[in-house]
């Protein structure tokens, strides 16, 4: 048995027989002394080791900070209301490479800009008989058509007529709607007296109490002057406003908008009394040579007389829509219809199997660009081919379905009019805010005459 003590750094180990013997053993112990050198390696090691991980987190979030700024588009604070007519959207081309959509001239040049005179000698068709009552007796005759939409507004196109109104000729004669003087669409001799007076004009529609009125935007002191901005209105439209505080004033203005109130709308589809000022705006504007049609859920924001120049004169063109944004092709156009339910099948069939039987192929390109278009924004001109154009758009809506973006390829590819512009989305949602619908419209109680 032993024990041991440490005095001053010496180890004494006593053992029993050490005891015993009157020995003890004295064994000294000497303190370590640890080198400088050494200790800072090993307070090194234990940086590195707890120091590394932490090292490598933050150069990576600073590289994911980087990525994400580095691939994140530039942004630019949004144009004042007043300079719109001079801002340009842009898209992406295929190259990931930037360009412009819509190019408008500056205020500047805005100023001085000038209607282009149309010389008609170069036209396919130089004059456009509307059929009528008065001029056409034979033709008052329900039995040629079995389709219930026409009426004393449209008159009865058989299918021979339509045939031979796709024909251009030095004049064609076609239906266009206003057929019979108490067909429908009345309107004051006040507001009659004032769309002749119209030269160039921007037009929308709300029938039915439908959308709200969005004044215009961007435009100069120029084309205020000069461009008529004309809302058509029925009493439950005119009511609905009212409630809501747009009260029209003495002038029949409600901000820039002529309001033109509508008696007697010919159909109980208000989606097909919208298409009376959309499609045919010749037949109420006489004198018109130029006009835009700006759907009611959108807000135009662009100067008109820009506008044409950048669309139609430029390019020496007639007419002007975008391209659908979605689709292509007429006939996925028509299953998209039936499934977002914006009308029934059994239509839908009729309008597609006769598009196939006039040999409309189910291609998705016309003459390099998309063959489907969207009609919420309709850029032309009020010469004889665009006029015949359009009321061969608007017979098709009739006879068939209320969706205009289904029937306008048939047109298109039927009549192949010159001059036909189809530009893209990006240029379209370059001219117009999109509103949205606010409440749905309320049809007519009374059936068609």
């Amino acid at each position: 048995m032993s024990s041991s003590s440490l005095i001053h750094g010496i180890s004494i180990s006593v053992s029993d027989d050490d005891e015993a013997s009157g020995k003890v053993r004295v064994r000294v112990r000497r303190k370590r002394h640890r080198h400088p050198a050494s200790a800072r390696r090993r307070l090194l090691r234990r940086a590195v080791r707890l120091g590394g991980p932490l090292l490598l987190a933050t150069l990576a979030v600073s590289l994911l900070f980087y990525e994400s700024y580095r691939l994140s588009p530039p942004s630019h604070p949004p144009p004042p209301a007043s300079n719109l007519s001079r801002v340009e959207h842009t898209a992406r081309a295929a190259d990931g490479t930037r360009k412009s959509c819509l190019k408008i001239l500056g205020p500047e040049k805005l100023q001085n800009l000038e209607l282009p005179e149309v010389s008609e000698q170069n036209l396919p068709v130089k004059k456009v008989v509307y059929r009528s009552r008065l001029l056409h007796l034979d033709d008052d005759d329900s039995t040629g058509s079995n389709i219930s939409r026409f009426n004393s507004f449209t008159g009865y196109q058989t299918l021979n007529e339509r045939e031979e109104s796709f024909k251009m000729k030095d004049i064609t004669t076609v239906h266009c709607g206003f057929y019979n003087e108490d067909g429908g669409f009345k309107v004051s001799a006040v507001d009659k007296d004032y769309m002749a007076s119209c030269r160039v004009l921007v037009a929308t529609c709300a029938f039915g109490g439908g959308d709200d009125l969005h004044q215009p935007i961007g435009m100069t002191e120029v084309s205020i002057k000069k461009v008529c901005y004309v809302a058509f209105w029925d009493e439950v439209t005119r009511a609905a406003q009212q409630e809501e505080g747009n009260k029209i004033g003495e002038d029949l203005m409600i901000g820039l908008w002529r309001i033109i109130l509508v008696r007697d709308l010919p159909f109980s589809d208000q989606r097909l009394n919208g298409k009376i000022p959309k499609l045919i705006s010749h037949r109420l504007f006489p004198m018109a040579r130029y006009s835009i049609w700006v759907d009611s859920k959108s807000q135009f924001r662009r100067d008109p007389l820009g506008v044409f120049e950048a669309l139609l004169w430029r390019s020496n063109s007639s007419l002007a829509l975008s391209e659908h944004g979605a689709r292509s092709s007429l006939y996925d156009e028509g299953k998209a219809i039936v499934k977002k339910h914006k009308a029934t099948p059994e239509e839908v069939k009729v309008q597609l199997d006769q598009y196939q039987q006039d040999g409309i192929p189910d291609e998705k390109r016309f003459n390099g660009k998309k063959a489907l278009a969207e009609a919420s924004v309709i850029v032309r001109d009020h010469t004889p081919p665009t006029n015949l154009f359009m009321c061969l758009w608007f017979n098709e809506v009739v006879r068939f379905t209320s969706r205009d973006q289904l029937s306008f390829p048939y047109v298109l590819r039927r009549l192949r009019l010159p001059g036909v512009h189809l530009f893209p989305v990006c240029a379209r949602k370059d001219l117009v805010n999109s509103m949205g619908h606010r409440r749905k419209v309320k049809p007519l109680a009374r059936e068609e005459r």
